[in-house]
Order: structure tokens, then sequence, then C-alpha cells
């Protein structure tokens, strides 16, 4: 039996523009470390994140790894108008998803300009993280990459109802390495380093943010 609330309730999509995606939708399981899509593939489905985290990455031509973002409950993916998936989408945890043929999503948004228009927002929103993700990997020094990244997850924290002192990473030191163009060794220096000089406190699966103004501080250098 289908549950009768498919698409996460965490998206910026107004109820009645959810209603109309539910006919749509699937929901779909995903393990720790399984694969929703990867780089290169045909982008066959558009999918909503309802609960967990992904990891999305690229893997470039000299081999290395770069950690592009992450997808949270509310998240869309596969909305660019390429054929294939310019990233690959791991889940960090158990992930439950919407999941759309793309085809039948391309109709609905032909039938539903309001829809349609929510979701170039939505596109636009993610090109501006991708803009603060450029900005974020040229700051000088790893404190301020750090504290920018913890400042970001506590933005998109608070867009879905989970605003707090207290984050969650389900990335692991790695993740955030990779995405931030540091070594992991750095990544882990860095934390302790904050944690050390009262800006934040490590807590098993997050941090702590304590003192929030110098967080801030750090993050707008």
């Amino acid at each position: 039996m289908r549950n009768a609330r498919l698409v996460s309730q965490s998206t910026a999509l107004p109820l009645a523009e959810r209603d109309a995606l539910e006919p749509l939708s699937r929901r779909i399981s995903l393990d720790q470390k399984e694969t929703l899509f990867g780089q290169d593939e045909p982008a066959c489905s558009v999918f909503n994140v309802t609960t967990g985290a992904l990891r999305l990455y690229r893997i470039l031509p000299d081999g290395r790894r770069q950690v592009t973002g992450f997808a949270f409950p509310g998240d869309f993916l596969g909305l660019s108008l390429l054929d294939r998936y310019a990233v690959s989408a791991d889940a960090l945890g158990p992930v439950t998803a919407c999941r759309f043929e793309r085809i039948a999503f391309k109709n609905l948004l032909r039938a539903q300009p309001g829809l349609l228009m929510h979701l170039h927002e939505i596109t636009g929103q993610e090109l501006s993280r991708a803009k603060d993700m450029m900005m974020l990997l040229g700051r000088r020094t790893a404190d301020e990459k750090v504290a920018a990244f913890l400042t970001g997850l506590q933005a998109r924290y608070a867009r879905i109802g989970l605003s707090g002192v207290t984050l969650e990473l389900p990335m692991g030191r790695l993740d955030i390495a990779d995405h931030l163009g540091l070594t992991i060794e750095t990544v882990s220096r860095t934390l302790s380093r904050l944690d050390r000089d009262g800006c934040i406190l490590i807590v098993p699966g997050g941090v702590r943010i304590i003192d929030q103004t110098r967080l801030d501080r750090l993050s707008a250098h």
C-alpha cells in the first residue's frame, strides 16, 4: 500500500505542488554506501530526498575524487537538463527518496507552470551554493574553510527545521576534506583546534557550536 505522503515535507515546494507530484512518485530506500546514481549514467530519473543524507561527488580525469556537495531532506537531484548525471550520489547512511521518471516529470512541468517556476528557483539556489563553494575553496586558511562549511551546514539544516547548536555530521572527515580541498589530517587538526579554542565542541556524530559569533566571523573572512 502506498504511503499517503511520499514527497518530502522539507522541500520548498508549496503543498499544492507537492500534491501534483505525488501520483508520479515511487519510494526507494538505500543502505549506507549504496549508490543512488552514478556519474555519466543516463539521467532517466529525478529524485527528492525524504530522509537521510547523500554524498555528491565526481571522479576527476586524474582519478582523484571531488566531493561537490551533500544532499539532505527536501533536496531534488537530477534536475539538470543534461542527458547524463554529472556526479555520483552515495548514501551516507540509511536514505529514503522519491523517484520520478524524467519524461513524466517533464510532462508535468509543462502542465504546471507554477511548479516549473519553483523548481527554477531551487536550481538557482543550487547554483548559488556552487558559487559559494568556489569562494570557499579560495579562502586562505583551513580555519576559514571549515568554519564556512559548518555555518553553511547550519543554514541548510535551518531550512528543513533542524536549527540548533548541535550539528550532525553524517559525512566523514575524508568527505569534508575532499569537499574543501584539504587533507583529512588538516580537517581533523582544524576541528580539534576549533574545539580547543572554545569555538566548537566535538561530540559523537557531530559538533556543538559554542561561540557562534566567532564561527560567523571566521566564515565571513
